[in-house]
């Protein structure tokens, strides 16, 4: 009896915690509720379900004057079923930070019209997106603020990003303010907004752009339940002046009495716009079922079991006098106290994802408007109807695009070696524009579209060496019924060792193999349009057969990447001029001599692109030489011009002053060989053919030459620059009779704030 009693007083008293603690338990304690979060060697928590580090209000932020913590990971995400894509963090980049605003691209590759914001196309054909529906906008991807290119955030602590790039003087520049701003709400979960606001007055007369972008967000990444939400308005207004009057005041000044500067050259318009509000609102939803599995845990993370003394300090004092004097009892005890502290013992465990449950929402709405208030019929060829005097063209399109879908998840198992995604959309479009209604009257008529799609997607992420992605979707039934497209890709990450004199080096050799089958029925705009002096109705415009193979392959070690691609488009679909000779000599080149119009036109032919760039970067101590060289040829340059060989060169110098202060000093060029040039069309802001009845214009064979200084300096970037050094005479256009701004000062600034 006094035994038994002993023992009940033992299970009692082993209730008491034993000091000893996991490293989990210890994490809890910190306060983490969740039990799939480990703490990593650098001390941040991990968070099982996605594999990144998630940062909130973790105890390393301290109060004012004190440290605060500073880090980030962004990532983008799949427009249709809202996938995490891992993505660097563009804004923040510190090299070549000058070629941040420029309109023509990082490395030159658009056509543009000059002004800051102004429409643009990428003269790197397999670098072309593709066509939108509203078609209006997408020439103006130097500003708007697309959902597939916008980065998510996640930051340590919440993080304001101030940026200003000035150019010119207040007459004639540039200005550009943007602000970014991100916060986490806690670990998981986080929001943000992005403002962008442009003025760029023009260089030369009616060139005018004004721009304002607001984009507000949030997320929420949780081992069940994620979600992405995404508001985003652009309004855009652009002042149309239709190229200066005669090409002769860039290429032959001296041909003229007087010297004429930029703002005192003739252009074609004047109180002429196009204005364009887009406004987009998204919402992605991914619930996931699954599973909860031990995590495998170090044998040195592993708590050590308690000695027999240890077991036996927590009893009191009495206790431990009996069973100190009855060897069976003192045993029977540290059997069950040893019981009692390995059910204590809580196993690490994490949730495992097997299938998820997705749906998005995605809305967008267009308000695009023409409007002249100046006399242009001598520059279009028709007039359909109203005032030529006062004219306000206008449509509206509205698309409701739901997506249900459900995926299986790589990695819940080893036979699970990829993820499979099954999904069905529906899409609703409607669509404005007026109608005759009379001999000079219109009325608004409304078009309206609705589309069923099936789609499926094939894909693996987390390989170490091939990951692969394959997607493919159906229109069932509705205005593109039959039209499908297929999307693949390949990634292959071969890790190579190089034995120095000193130390063996990993160097790396990625592959990225890309191709795509695209069966589409050219879009609404292209098939209908009707203004004051654009007008058709294309009703028998075949489908468009997109056939691309695409690889690169780099060389880390080397610093060299080549890209080498091949595409086959049947049923080429695409805007065109259409010009009248006002004139006498057909021969001529000068605008005044032609009224213009355009049209779409389709080539019912095969068109091949071949394109190859070479990326290479030299570096000898400070001095830096980086080269991106692309050669295209089209197979039909009436239809598909494009310039043989596009360059960019990079000479600078790189080094650091008193080991805190970044410096890169040098100047570029830009130059492309001379080809036809699209032309560009101000009724519709999209770029066109020329009109291959009459004379066409060259551009190119002209290089461009910037010099700057870009300075970093903890969290401020700072360039300043010289744009178009070797202006003067010569052939110095961007589009057909649209000139390349003369010399330029320009300035930019960009901060990071941490609080």
């Amino acid at each position: 009896m006094p035994r038994l009693i002993l023992l009940i007083l033992i299970l009692i008293a082993g209730t008491v915690r034993t000091q000893a603690q996991t490293p989990m338990q210890r994490i809890q304690a910190d306060g983490n509720t969740g039990n799939n979060n480990m703490l990593n060697q650098g001390g941040h928590y991990e968070n099982g379900s996605n594999g990144h580090l998630t940062w909130g209000r973790d105890s390393t932020a301290r109060k004012k004057g004190k440290e605060i913590p500073i880090g980030q990971f962004q990532w983008r995400i799949d427009e249709r079923l809202g996938t995490v894509i891992e993505a660097e963090n563009n804004d923040t980049v510190v090299h070549n930070f000058q070629n941040f605003n420029l309109t023509d691209g990082y490395t030159g590759q658009y056509t543009i019209l000059g002004n800051l914001g102004s429409p643009r196309i990428n003269r790197i054909f397999l670098n072309r997106e593709e066509q939108e529906n509203f078609i209006f906008v997408q020439p103006f991807s130097h500003f708007r603020n697309s959902l597939s290119d916008f980065r998510f955030t996640n930051t340590k602590s919440p993080i304001t990003n101030l940026a200003y790039h000035k150019l010119g003087s207040n007459q004639k520049g540039e200005d550009r303010v943007r602000a970014y701003f991100a916060t986490n709400i806690n670990k998981l979960s986080g929001i943000g907004f992005k403002l962008d606001y442009l003025y760029g007055r023009g260089y030369y007369n009616s060139q005018q752009n004004s721009m304002f972008g607001a984009t507000v967000y949030g997320y929420h990444r949780g081992e069940r339940y994620n979600m992405h939400a995404y508001f985003n308005a652009n309004h855009m207004k652009m002042a149309e002046n239709g190229g200066i009057e005669n090409d002769a005041y860039i290429e032959d000044p001296q041909s003229f009495q007087s010297s004429y500067s930029s703002s005192d050259i003739p252009v074609m318009l004047d109180a002429t716009w196009n204005r364009n509000d887009e406004q987009t609102y998204y919402i992605t939803n991914r619930y996931h079922l699954g599973f909860n599995r031990d995590i495998p845990v170090p044998d040195s993370l592993k708590p050590k079991p308690p000695t027999e003394k240890e077991l036996l300090l927590n009893l009191s004092d009495s206790i431990r006098n009996i069973l100190n004097n009855d060897s069976v009892a003192r045993m029977a005890a540290v059997d069950s106290l040893m019981k009692d502290w390995q059910n204590s013992i809580v196993t690490p465990q994490e949730f495992v994802p097997v299938t998820s449950l997705i749906h998005t929402l995605d809305v967008r709405r267009l308000e695009h408007e023409y409007i002249g208030r100046s006399d242009t019929r001598k520059f279009y060829t028709n007039h359909f109807y109203g005032n030529p005097l006062d004219v306000r063209d206008e449509t509206k399109g509205l698309s409701v695009r739901n997506t249900l879908g459900i995926s299986q998840c790589e990695g819940f198992s080893k036979w699970a070696q990829m993820g499979l995604t099954a999904f069905a959309s529906h899409t609703f479009r409607s669509y404005t524009l007026p109608e005759l209604a009379g001999p000079d009257s219109t009325t608004m008529k409304k078009w309206k579209e609705n589309d069923i799609t099936v789609g499926g997607e094939l894909s693996r992420a987390k390989g170490k060496l091939i990951n692969y992605n394959v997607n493919g979707e159906f229109w069932l039934i509705g205005e593109y019924a039959g039209d499908f497209k297929v999307d693949g890709n390949v990634k292959l990450n071969i890790k190579t060792k190089k034995q120095d004199s000193i130390k063996v080096r990993q160097d790396s050799i990625q592959v990225d193999l890309f191709g795509n089958i695209h069966h589409r029925k050219p879009g609404f705009y292209m098939r209908h349009y009707h203004s004051q002096f654009t007008w058709w109705d294309n009703t028998n415009l075949d489908r468009e057969l997109r056939t691309r193979i695409q690889g690169r392959i780099s060389y880390s070690r080397t610093k060299t990447a080549l890209t080498v691609g091949l595409e086959n488009v049947t049923n080429y679909t695409h805007f065109a001029m259409d010009n009248t000779l006002s004139g006498t000599d057909s021969t001529s080149t000068n605008p005044n001599d032609y009224s213009r119009n355009v049209c779409v036109r389709q080539y019912g032919k095969n068109v091949q692109v071949f394109s190859a760039m070479l990326e290479q970067n030299f570096k000898l101590g400070p001095v830096h030489w980086d080269n991106e060289v692309t050669y295209q040829k089209s197979s039909n340059q009436r239809v598909l011009p494009l310039p043989q060989l596009n360059v960019y060169t990079n000479l600078y110098l790189l080094f650091r002053v008193a080991k805190v202060l970044r410096v890169q000093l040098g100047g570029d060029m830009r130059y492309y060989t001379s080809y036809y040039a699209p032309d560009y069309s101000p009724s519709i802001g999209q770029f066109a053919t020329q009109d291959e009845s009459f004379s066409r214009i060259k551009i190119g064979n002209y290089p461009i030459i910037n010099v700057y200084a870009n300075l970093h300096l903890k969290n401020c970037r700072i360039y300043v620059g010289v744009n178009h050094v070797n202006a003067g005479s010569g052939h110095a256009f961007w589009a057909p009779h649209y000139a390349i701004n003369p010399l330029t000062f320009r300035f930019g600034l960009s901060w990071n704030f941490f609080n």
